[in-house]
């Protein structure tokens, strides 16, 4: 069947029904359809767009060895690029960290969301995974019970349900799954006070490194993505719309924070895609509720100042499969009755290196006293890491762990 044919076809009942096809529904749905789990991954979006849909770009080592035992790193392989070092452009100097010789010694993987995603989503169709395409997953309902349900939107808009022994929510922070939740659901949430208007760029990459620069304007970041595109990002007020910028002025803005005069001019192109990201940190106190269950941003949103989103996602996709497994085959619960308290341990220190950089790129707003005592801190912090080998040893453990 092709992938639109599936979206059409598919029967209405599955052991585990998941949400979402991202990194954590398929890897999730792929671990699953291998251990023959009656599952389907419901996608409210088409395959084109679910395949091309750009994202963060940075594996972690973990993520790798995660994709590699179950048979699914061989595009990563054939075409992503290891990446070892991060630069520092700064007022009061540049500086460069190792970091794939530092810590533990591990490296990222520079391959695009999307195209992880376009893989597994491939693999997942070969080996005759179910999935429905353009399918609006609406309220889950009866998670108190042996029998959820989740009620969509068919690609004609027309009402069906999905009966399951568990539904798998990997829909995102506002998908169904988290609209389902029962009343009084605890969140942990922390609005940072920064925007960052995220770019793709038809530029071949001006740095052998990714490029962290603090300037009096604001921060810029710059990440390599292929041969011929590269991801920068800009501070920018909160609020301000993704089109307020022209090009020339985002290039300028670029060239001016990335010191451009000092380092050597960037390398210019079209702006291929722009977004305003407000950083954000969310988490739920627990991920499973009865037979319902939640991975990937769905069950915490980590600032994007890290790269742990994705990877964060893959990991717990594994968990998840493994304790399903071990209940749908076995009947063995104990590995699903942990499943929450074994990711959210990965998730809040995810949380808390992605706070620790939100706090070391960004300078404090405002003239008060107090804001001058954070900007001096911050200043003796981006010291202590161009200094000390033991706060380089700790940043480059959690830079690529998970």
């Amino acid at each position: 069947m092709t992938e639109r044919q599936t979206s059409r076809t598919a029967q209405e009942s599955a052991d585990v029904v998941i949400l979402g096809a991202g990194p954590a529904g398929l890897t999730l749905g792929n671990l699953l359809h291998a251990a023959g789990i009656d599952c389907v991954v419901l996608e409210r979006a088409d395959p084109d767009h679910v395949r091309t849909r750009a994202r963060a770009g940075f594996l972690a080592a973990n993520t790798v060895r995660v994709l590699d035992r179950h048979g699914l790193a061989d595009g990563l392989h054939r075409h992503g690029k290891p990446h070892g070092t991060c630069e520092f452009r700064t007022e009061d100097g540049s500086f460069r960290l190792d970091y794939g010789t530092l810590g533990r010694r591990e490296l990222h993987t520079v391959y695009p969301q999307q195209d992880l995603v376009a893989d597994l989503l491939t693999h997942y169709l070969a080996a005759g995974g179910r999935i429905a395409f353009e399918t609006e997953a609406e309220v889950v309902e009866g998670t108190d019970g042996p029998d959820p349900t989740v009620t969509v939107r068919d690609p004609e808009g027309r009402p069906a349900r999905w009966r399951a022994r568990y539904v798998a929510g990997c829909d995102g922070r506002h998908g169904a799954a988290r609209r389902s939740l029962p009343p009084g659901t605890r969140r942990y949430q922390r609005d940072h006070g920064v925007s960052w208007l995220a770019l793709l760029a038809e530029a071949p990459p001006s740095m052998d490194a990714v490029g962290y620069a603090m300037h009096p304007d604001g921060f810029a970041g710059h990440m390599t993505r292929t041969a011929d595109i590269t991801r920068y990002y800009l501070q920018c007020r909160p609020g301000t719309p993704a089109d307020a910028w022209s090009e020339d002025r985002i290039w300028a803005a670029l060239d001016r924070r990335l010191r451009a005069d000092e380092h050597g001019p960037l390398q210019h192109g079209r702006i291929l895609h722009r977004s305003v990201v407000h950083l954000e940190s969310d988490v739920l106190d627990r991920l499973r509720y009865g037979s319902l269950l939640l991975a990937g941003d769905a069950a915490s949103l980590p600032a994007p100042a890290a790269a742990k989103g994705a990877n964060l996602a893959v990991l717990e996709a594994e968990l998840l499969a493994e304790a399903l497994i071990d209940e749908l085959r076995r009947g063995d619960a104990r590995a699903l009755d942990r499943y929450s308290a074994r990711c959210l341990t990965h998730i809040w220190r995810a949380q808390e290196f992605a706070h620790w950089m939100i706090q070391l790129l960004h300078s404090p707003v405002g003239q008060a006293a107090e804001s001058f005592f954070h900007e001096a801190m911050r200043r003796s912090r981006v010291e202590s890491l161009r200094t000390s080998r033991t706060h380089q040893d700790w940043f480059a453990e959690n830079y690529v762990g998970i």
